[in-house]
């Protein structure tokens, strides 16, 4: 791992055990999930919102008043505000999206739940997702989360993600392997 991504998650983690501790005992969990939804929407969707919380070209002030609008608009819970607010003083906010990730990781503890990144060829539907999940949950042990994705390039099969342990059934792996033995023996 690179120093400045180390550092990045390390100060990630550190507000988000705060803020997940501030909503735990609040009982406020349900909120900060929400919260970290939206954000990682706003994240995704909006490239100014990226711009403005990884440029130093943003005055302290500038940010506060900006993430502060934001989380007003988005009607964040105030312990989410607050954090951000601070964040924005200390010029921390490019660390937002590990806050998101690590935030994720420690809802999905206390619930029991772990995620799975599934990517699929095409689309699953709605009871594939829920029988992929209940095999997973049956072999993990543990709730499963699917956060899916679609990628043709696959040609067919899956390719899923949970914990350190990847699973790849999919066609254009296969394919890999098979031009790679070809390779081997000519």
């Amino acid at each position: 791992m690179s120093e400045p991504v180390s550092i990045s998650t390390g100060i990630a983690g550190r507000y988000a055990t705060a803020v997940f501790e501030l909503a735990k005992e609040g009982k406020k969990l349900k909120a900060l999930e929400t919260d970290v939804d939206m954000l990682d929407a706003a994240l995704a969707e909006s490239a100014d919102f990226r711009d403005l919380i990884a440029s130093p070209l943003y005055s302290r002030e500038q940010q506060a008043n900006a993430v502060a609008a934001i989380a007003k608009k988005m009607k964040l819970s105030p312990t989410m505000t607050n954090t951000l607010s601070v964040m924005a003083g200390k010029r921390r906010l490019f660390v937002l999206p590990q806050l998101a990730t690590a935030l994720r990781g420690l809802i999905a503890d206390e619930k029991g739940e772990i995620t799975a990144d599934v990517t699929a060829a095409k689309a699953l539907t709605k009871a594939q997702q829920d029988k992929l999940a209940k095999t997973l949950t049956a072999t993990v042990g543990k709730d499963v989360k699917i956060n899916m994705a679609v990628d043709e390039s696959l040609i067919g099969g899956l390719v899923v993600k949970v914990g350190s342990k990847m699973i790849d059934t999919s066609i254009r792996s296969k394919l890999a392997s098979l031009q790679n033995s070809m390779k081997e023996v000519g």
